[in-house]
Order: C-alpha cells, then sequence, then structure tokens
C-alpha cells in the first residue's frame, strides 16, 4: 500500500519523527510536488528542485525554527516553505494575498531572514549568531545555504572575511551547481570547479585560508550523506563551511537540460516538462529586447560602446552582445558595485559603457553611482531595466524608487522612455556623445508597436512633448504609464484634457512646465515610482519655487509602503494606477 509521507508533514517536527530510510521517498514526493504546483501557478523553479535533499536534511537534523536557516535570494526556498507549515498554502505562491516567493519574516517563523537579493545571508547569519553569544546562547545553530554565483559577491566575502576571526556558531553551506540564473563567471568559480575535479588547489584551500572549518564537496543529492555530514558538522564549534555539489533543475529532464529557462519556465507541462506557450501572435517586443538588439546594432558602428551587466546576461538581453561581440560586452557576475565602478573606469578613457541593471539591484551600487561617476561627471549610461511595478516578484523586487534616489544626484540626468522608439532614440543619441552620466529606466513589459525598427533620430536632453491638447485639465506622464493615458484619451472628452510626456525627470523641461502652469489651473502627475521624492515631488518643487501658488496639483504614483506580490494588472489596480482607476479618477476631476 503506498503511503504520501509528505501528506502527514505539516512541519519540521513530523519531519523528524520518519526514519532516515523513509526521507528519500519524502525527496521524491517533496520534488514531484514543487513540480505539480509550479507547472500550473508559475514560479522559480529550477533552484529549489537543486536543493531538495538539503532542505530535507537541514530540517531533520537541526532543531528550526529555534536554530535558524538562511537561503541566500530566497529562490531556493520552495521546499522549505513546503516543509514549514505552509504545504497548503503554496498553490497560492507569489499570488496576490498569498505566500511570497521569497522567505519572508512576516509569513513564518520559519523564515528567519527576508532574501529577494544575493549574497546577504552570511552577514545576517553571523549578526544572529553574535546575537545569541551575547545573549549566552550557545547551542543555537545559525546555517546559511549560498550558491556558488551569489557567494562571489563582495558582500559575501566581506561576511566570510569578517566570520573568520570570530567563534560564532556558524555553517556556511556552498550550493555549488555553477548557476546562477545564468551560468556562473569568474576566477571563483573556476576555482571551486577544480576543486570539485580533484585539482591541486584543494590543497591551498581559499575558505580553509579564512579560518573556516571546511568539508566536502559531497554529493548533495545523497540525503545520507548529506545527513551524515551535518550531524558530524553540528558537534563542531566556530565556523564551518560545507561543500555540496548539486544540479540545478534536479528531477526535471529538460529543466536539468535547460537550467537558465527553467529557472523562471512560467507554465509547463508537469509530464514532459515542455513549455505551454501564452500567446502565439506576434507581439511587440520586450524593452530588454529592443535594448539588447539596439546595443547591438549600435556597437557594431561605434567600437566605443561596451556593454556591462551584473549576473543577467539573458535577462537583460545583454547576452545578444555577449555573442556577438564578447570583446566588448562583460558579465561581471553579482557584482552591482563593481560593475558601475568597472563602467567608470571604462568612462574614463574614452569608451562609452552601457551598464545594465535591474532597478531593484541598482540600489545596491548606490554609493558607486554617486561617489565614482556622478561626482567625476563621467559618461556611464545606466539602462535600468524592471523599472516600475514587476509583479509576482513582489516588494525585493519592484523598481519604484529608482527615480526617487537618483534624482538627488547631482550631474546625473534621468530620462523615461514613452516607448520603444523613444528607448532606442535616447541610446542613439547617447552613443553620440554625453558628458554626463545618463540613467534610462524602462519597464519589463513589452511595447507599442511590431514595426518599433525605425530609423534612429536625436532627443534633445531635457526638452517633453505634447502628445494632445486640451483646455482644462494638463496631465504630466514620465514613461511608458504615459500610454494609458493616450488609451484613455479615446474614451474621455478629447477638449479636456491636454497630455505632455516629459520624458526627462532631470532635467525638467521648464521652458514646458512655465506654459503649463500659465495655461492650467489643474496639473496631475502620473508616474510608475514611489510618490515620495518622486517626477511628482519634482513638479511641485519646480511650482513652488517659481511661485505657482494658485495651481492645483496632484501627484499619481507608488504610495509610501512596499507593494507585495501579485499581477502587474492587480497590483497597478489596487495602488488605483489601471486604466480603469486611473479613468475613474479623472471623470470625478472633471
Amino acid at each position: 500500500m503506498k503511503t504520501n509521507l509528505l501528506a502527514h508533514i505539516n512541519n519540521p517536527t513530523d519531519l523528524r519523527k520518519l526514519s532516515k530510510n523513509q526521507l528519500p521517498k519524502v525527496a521524491k514526493e517533496l520534488r514531484d510536488f514543487i513540480i505539480d504546483i509550479v507547472a500550473v501557478k508559475e514560479g522559480h523553479l529550477g533552484a529549489s528542485l537543486g536543493v531538495v535533499e538539503l532542505t530535507i536534511a537541514l530540517h531533520y537534523v537541526f532543531d528550526t525554527p529555534n536554530d535558524l536557516l538562511i537561503w541566500d535570494v530566497g529562490h531556493q526556498a520552495y521546499g522549505h516553505k513546503i516543509l514549514t507549515e505552509r504545504r497548503d498554502k503554496f498553490h497560492t505562491n507569489r499570488q496576490l494575498g498569498g505566500i511570497a516567493g521569497f522567505p519572508n519574516r512576516k509569513e513564518s517563523v520559519y523564515d528567519a531572514f527576508g532574501t529577494g537579493h544575493s549574497s546577504t545571508s552570511i552577514s545576517a547569519a553571523l549578526g544572529m549568531a553574535i546575537a545569541s553569544k551575547i545573549k549566552g546562547d550557545f547551542d543555537k545553530h545559525h546555517i546559511a545555504v549560498i550558491g556558488d554565483a551569489s557567494i562571489a559577491s563582495g558582500m559575501a566575502f566581506e561576511g566570510l572575511n569578517h566570520a573568520g576571526v570570530t567563534d560564532a556558531n556558524l555553517l556556511i553551506i556552498l550550493n555549488d551547481n555553477t548557476m546562477g540564473i545564468d551560468p556562473s563567471v569568474g576566477a571563483l568559480k573556476n576555482y571551486f570547479t577544480n576543486v570539485k575535479a580533484g585539482k591541486k588547489v584543494r590543497k591551498n584551500n581559499i575558505i580553509e585560508a579564512l579560518n573556516f572549518n571546511y568539508s566536502g564537496p559531497i554529493d548533495g543529492h545523497n540525503i545520507n550523506e548529506v545527513i551524515i555530514e551535518l550531524k558530524r558538522l553540528k558537534s563542531i564549534k566556530g565556523p564551518k563551511f560545507l561543500h555540496i555539489i548539486t544540479t540545478k533543475g534536479k528531477g526535471l529532464e529538460k529543466a536539468e537540460q535547460d537550467q537558465v529557462t527553467y529557472h523562471a519556465p512560467g507554465k509547463f507541462d508537469k509530464i514532459t516538462g515542455e513549455r505551454i506557450t501564452k500567446n502565439t501572435s506576434f507581439q511587440p517586443p520586450k524593452f530588454q529586447d529592443v535594448f539588447g538588439e539596439t546595443i547591438v546594432e549600435l556597437a557594431k558602428k561605434n567600437d566605443k560602446i561596451v556593454g556591462i551587466t551584473p549576473a543577467m546576461p539573458t535577462g537583460s538581453s545583454l547576452k545578444l552582445m555577449l555573442e556577438e561581440l564578447p570583446n566588448r560586452a562583460f558579465d561581471v557576475g553579482i557584482a552591482e558595485q563593481h560593475a558601475v565602478t568597472l563602467a567608470a573606469g571604462m568612462a574614463t578613457q574614452g569608451l562609452i559603457p552601457f551598464c545594465t541593471i535591474y532597478s531593484t539591484f541598482l540600489q545596491r551600487s548606490y554609493d558607486q553611482i554617486i561617489h565614482d561617476v556622478a561626482l567625476q561627471n563621467l559618461s556611464v549610461i545606466f539602462c535600468i531595466d524592471r523599472a516600475g511595478i514587476v509583479g509576482e516578484d513582489g516588494a525585493t523586487h519592484h523598481g519604484v524608487f529608482d527615480i526617487a534616489y537618483l534624482r538627488c544626484i547631482p550631474n546625473l540626468v534621468i530620462f523615461a522612455p514613452l516607448n520603444e522608439f523613444e528607448l532606442r532614440n535616447i541610446m542613439y543619441t547617447a552613443q553620440l556623445g554625453v558628458d554626463f552620466p545618463l540613467a534610462i529606466r524602462y519597464p519589463r513589459g513589452r511595447g507599442t508597436s511590431i514595426d518599433w525598427k525605425q530609423a534612429f533620430s536625436t532627443i534633445k536632453i531635457g526638452k517633453g512633448e505634447c502628445v494632445s491638447e486640451g483646455n482644462e485639465i494638463a496631465i504630466l506622464t514620465i514613461g511608458t504609464i504615459g500610454n494609458t493615458i493616450i488609451e484613455l484619451q479615446k474614451e474621455l472628452p478629447l477638449n479636456k484634457f491636454a497630455h505632455y510626456n516629459m520624458r526627462f525627470v532631470k532635467p525638467l523641461d521648464r521652458e514646458l512646465l512655465h506654459t503649463v502652469f500659465k495655461n492650467f489651473n489643474t496639473i496631475i502627475t502620473i508616474e510608475d515610482g514611489t510618490i515620495v521624492g518622486g517626477f511628482g515631488s519634482a513638479i511641485l518643487e519646480f511650482a513652488s519655487n517659481n511661485n505657482y501658488k494658485k495651481n492645483n496639483i496632484k501627484n499619481l504614483g507608488i504610495p509610501d509602503t512596499f507593494i507585495e506580490h501579485g499581477t502587474t494588472e492587480e497590483l497597478f489596480d489596487s495602488i488605483q494606477l489601471s486604466k480603469e482607476k486611473l479613468k475613474d479618477f479623472l471623470i470625478k476631476v472633471l
């Protein structure tokens, strides 16, 4: 008689009641459960499949949640969530009102730390371990599970460097599968590859040189071997490092064969693994594809152009340049700070660096933007992908702060294209030569036209445009949200609203704004960034500085709160920025 073991595991206490020889069956059931749900509901797949045995072993050996377990990035944590009282809720993963796609301290006591960005686990776990020692708790264990792509980040090394001179009860587990979202890169990746191959570098172990008790590498899919090693390490005091070898996507052949695609494959057939295509009709391109194709087009004509990305060559589409012009395109790994200062160094030598980074990850390089680029007024072109609301990845990944945190930096120019044509044209304009750093922010979604490859034209820096004229209310938009107003003007009285596509947050088109403020009493600003310190704030500052006291200014944007996860459409609706909610608002204003 077959028994569904997983159905009876509500928490790690239930798991620990099983015998060791039952755990491989739990692993099979857990892997199947993840595949079944993600095939239909979508989400991150490969990373969690790769750590199923490790997940079970950790909760089996350690006393979670009393012992603290941190999953770096959090892509790996689906199995962890299922085993920690969220099995029956897992079908709501990444959906509006459901559980989050990453560990979240508000969600469960088992989620010791929120991890949506990489390379934070070692520092957090070390902080917890030091806190335990200060409080006199010498028996509590602190475990950080980090991937070989994440451990190459500077912050991870900072944590290792500190941990090695402490006696903290810290265990770092390196989940080595040679993959991040894209294949891992760099000298450290090559080092670990040689360690796995048994080459002589094992005698000059980097981790042991940092005062860690190193063990491994071991087979991360041999659950018995992992449990034996975890139990041994549990009895050793001080900082420890376990190196395990896993396969990303383990248990689904398609996911093992195509690890990049199956990091987050969308919907797929749970039996064959074949992806289910959402729409076979030809659609406008995604903005990142416009960026990728355009930079290749421009770089073939301008040999000063270089491309840089911190570990997102596929997502940003810089992969196209890496394939066609490999000597002038660079994936630097999960190292946003390095990416920005690398670009700055290149700019000092007359190159034209296009540094493409997701908005949420650009936050990690804020000092470098200010100190290394803007202060020296270097011509670095920041192509800020995934700006605005990004959907199911939630609060850790929404790109809603970039306008506010960049707008206060001197010398920096900020541009947000209305559509793919403006994205191409600002890239063309930038490579002709600018004497300032330029930030170009664009969303995750698609453009507006299937016929987007048109002849280039220059964009005048700091100039907006009147999209449509009206006589009662002026609407000022920045970026692609302006397309919603263009659509709405087909449904609302055309002569009532004037629409201005401002294009530049900094510098503002002062001449155009003077015209607007002198001709309209009511002015509405709309942006897909935080309303605190954003585009609307810039317009309020302009009004105050120019003594426009009688104008009624209404600012619409992301409220002063962290936006959780859900589809982009659901989230825009919840913050009153969907087409229908904007329509209702404009009707009320009239």
